[in-house]
């Protein structure tokens, strides 16, 4: 399949390149010139097992191109992955601004049918916000195209990533009422899904729900050893 990542960070760049590695054809986006520049020559920015290799073996069997060219990117993917940071604002909640600039740019590149894959953490109720912005766009644009929005939540560990995109607990899509998107994840997927079934289907904002909710899990259980770490300390114990 033809698959546009939008986003070379933590999560673009190793779900691009695991992606790649099963045989789909990747396409990664990013704003940075330079960091494209560099990516291109197997520079790769971030540290993680196993990536670096899985990076330039792609790049030269040629599944895997970088390019800061978004209308390029846009023409190239049927689905198109936004794996753009949400860094958190002055109130504490999910900076959406980066995430809706690079809806507003592919909205505005489209010009066939697209399905467009939340990978970033977004609050509940994102995915109806870039539907929104999409048709308002090519509304303005005095156009119409038929397209779709999906939540895919990333569950990655930071020093094992690779592994985790290579081999998933669960694959959560979250789609409302589009077969046709449930069918194209599954396609995208398949190769990590044989032996045994990863893929649980739900609504988008479903979907959005289950990474804040796996992300206060792991919070909890963090703090809940730490404390029992501070108790053992006092008390003696080992």
């Amino acid at each position: 399949m033809k698959v546009t990542i939008f986003g070379t960070g933590y999560v673009g760049l190793v779900q691009g390149a695991v992606l790649a590695d099963v045989g789909h054809d990747v396409v990664c986006v990013d704003i940075d010139p330079e960091k494209i520049r560099l990516l291109k020559q197997g520079v790769i920015p971030i540290y993680e097992p196993g990536l670096e290799s899985l990076v330039k073996s792609n790049q030269a069997d040629g599944r895997l191109c970088f390019t800061s060219d978004a209308n390029e990117g846009v023409q190239h993917g049927e689905l198109i992955f936004l794996a753009v940071g949400t860094p958190p604002d002055e109130d504490g909640n999910a900076d959406l601004q980066h995430v809706l600039a690079v809806v507003r740019e592919i909205a505005g590149c489209m010009h066939s049918e697209k399905i467009i894959v939340t990978k970033s953490t977004v609050p509940v109720g994102t995915a109806d916000l870039i539907v929104n912005v999409v048709q308002s766009v090519l509304q303005n644009r005095g156009i119409d195209i038929d397209f779709d929005v999906v939540s895919n939540p990333e569950f990655l560990k930071e020093g094992a990533a690779v592994d985790d995109c290579k081999r998933p607990d669960r694959i959560i899509i979250g789609v409302d009422n589009n077969s046709r998107s449930e069918s194209k994840l599954r396609e995208l997927y398949a190769p990590f899904n044989r032996n045994r079934d990863r893929i649980v289907v739900m609504d988008t904002k479903s979907a959005e729900l289950t990474k804040y909710a796996a992300n206060a899990m792991l919070a909890t259980k963090i703090s809940f050893i730490n404390e029992m770490a501070n108790l053992a300390e006092r008390l003696g114990a080992d």
